[in-house]
Order: C-alpha cells, then sequence, then structure tokens
C-alpha cells in the first residue's frame, strides 16, 4: 500500500474498493503489519521498561462529562515525564484518558480517532456513543498480546450521549472488558485513592464548575498517596489537562482555568491540611 514514486498518482486498488465502515477491518485486511496488536515483539525476559501514564479521573453532571488526568509520567521509580498529556478528543462529543503504557496509548488514540472519523465518512453519520465505546474494546482487546509483556493499554472513555442527553463514562481492563461507570470514575495506579476522594465529594446535582473542581480535588488527593501521580505543580506551572463534554461539543479548560481551580484547592488545604474536603464544592 505504499506510495510509488513511479506511478501516474491513482491511488492503490484497496482504497477504491467498496468494504467496511471500519477503519481497523481495513487495515487488518490491506495492512496488518500496521496495526499495534500485530507487531511481533523480540524475545524478552521480563517486563519491557517504558514510560507510563497514570491516574485519570471522570465524574458526569447534569449538563454533560468532564475527564481529566494528570501530567506525570513514570518509568520504574523514575520521573520519565512531568507534563505529558493524557486526555484527548476522540470526535466533537467524546474523549479518552489514557493511562498504561504511554507510547502505545497515544497511538492507539490516534487509531480510534480515525476508526470515527472512517466510520462517519463512509456511512455518513456518526457512531452512537455506545458503539464508540465497543469500538474502543475491540483495539483494546487487539493489544492483548503487547498487555502480556507489560505493556498494557488501560483507557476511560466518556462522552456526551446526544440520544440520552447526558453524559456518560466507560472503564475497561487490559482484556478489552468494558464497563459502563455511574456518577463517577478512575482509572490508573492512582485511582483507588482518586475514586475515594470522589466518593466523598460527589453528588448528581454538581455543577460544572463544581464538577471540574471535584476531578482536580481528586487528583490532589491521589498525587498525595501515589508517587507515580503528578500534583498541580505551581512552580513549574503544570497542572492536570481537564475537558468538559456536553451538548456544545468537546472543551478542553485553559491554562488559567485549571490554574485557579488548583490555586483554590492548595490555598483551602494550607488552612486545612487534614480537615474536611467536601466544603471545596
Amino acid at each position: 500500500m505504499e506510495a510509488n514514486p513511479r506511478s501516474t498518482g491513482r491511488l492503490p486498488a484497496a482504497f477504491l474498493t467498496p468494504g467496511s465502515s471500519s477503519f481497523m477491518d481495513f487495515l487488518g485486511q490491506h495492512a496488518p503489519e500496521t496495526l499495534p496488536g500485530r507487531r511481533v515483539l523480540p524475545p524478552i525476559q521480563g517486563a519491557i521498561e517504558a514510560p507510563h501514564g497514570t491516574t485519570i479521573v471522570a465524574t458526569t453532571f447534569p449538563g454533560g462529562v468532564v475527564l481529566a488526568g494528570d501530567r506525570r509520567a513514570t518509568m520504574g521509580n523514575m520521573i520519565a515525564q512531568r507534563d505529558i498529556e493524557k486526555v484527548f478528543p476522540a470526535d466533537e462529543y467524546s474523549a479518552v484518558g489514557i493511562a498504561g503504557t504511554a507510547g502505545l496509548a497515544v497511538e492507539m488514540v490516534k487509531l480510534f480517532q480515525l476508526e470515527l472519523e472512517h466510520f462517519e465518512k463512509v456511512e455518513g453519520a456518526q457512531l452512537s456513543l455506545e458503539g464508540k465505546a465497543n469500538r474502543l474494546s475491540t483495539m483494546i482487546r487487539g493489544n492483548l498480546g503487547m498487555a502480556m509483556q507489560g505493556l498494557a493499554v488501560v483507557p476511560l472513555f466518556a462522552g456526551y450521549d446526544v440520544d440520552r442527553e447526558k453524559g456518560r463514562i466507560f472503564s475497561y481492563d487490559v482484556t478489552g472488558g468494558r464497563s459502563e461507570e455511574h456518577g463517577f470514575a478512575a482509572t490508573g495506579s492512582g485511582s483507588i485513592f482518586a475514586r475515594g476522594s470522589m466518593k466523598k465529594l460527589y453528588r448528581e446535582d454538581l455543577t460544572e464548575q463544581q464538577a471540574i473542581t471535584l476531578v482536580i480535588q481528586a487528583l490532589y488527593d491521589a498525587a498525595d498517596d501515589d508517587s507515580a501521580t503528578g500534583g498541580p505543580d505551581v512552580a513549574r506551572r503544570i497542572y492536570p489537562i481537564v475537558t468538559v463534554i456536553s451538548d456544545e461539543g468537546f472543551r478542553k479548560l485553559t491554562e488559567a482555568e485549571c490554574s485557579e481551580v488548583a490555586r483554590s484547592i492548595l490555598e483551602r488545604r494550607l488552612e486545612q491540611p487534614d480537615g474536611p474536603r467536601a466544603a471545596l464544592l
């Protein structure tokens, strides 16, 4: 399928042949070696050391859903990167937060974006939110061979369901198993601490601003107990990536917006280091 510099400029026949609306199926038929899960790794002793992304959190509110991630990537006991981005738009009404092997996760997100765009162009309509969640599940299942060698990818998928008119969250395991989460969810190494924080702060009637504060607070709490999770770094001006998906589509908060919320949380913590947290909302 590679371009031929001596050709007449026509596309290869594979691109002109009617077929599935799935870009993954197209690659599997015409260039299977380009799929991440089809690559053959050399024999190795033990797990491969590669940068890993950690904590991703999400919560719903009456107008949509908020998806956020910290900025730290680790490799063993070392900090590999302090400002990695782990939350990406999948399309206009959905987003993916990545946890696991950073390189493979980013590649999977790009392939997922192409999958949704390809379907929309071929079918002339968008997949339902549940259909998108199922497609991502299939991609994760295809990476099982890599996961068995320590290169797992475990994302969190969230979006606004235009049919049901509400935000929804889907979590996954390394085999591609999919579960819909209600209210809030977390994945990654700091997820147990983030989930505990959200459990105490979550309410069904949260406003958008309160939901944003909740996810940043949850990441702060996770960073307090998990060394692989990076909390708001005021000195370096590194703040969590926070996105909001509503009936107006996908929106990523600016650094100034995240900074304002993070600083308010830090100021309250200085006043009450171990005091009540619900007051933050």
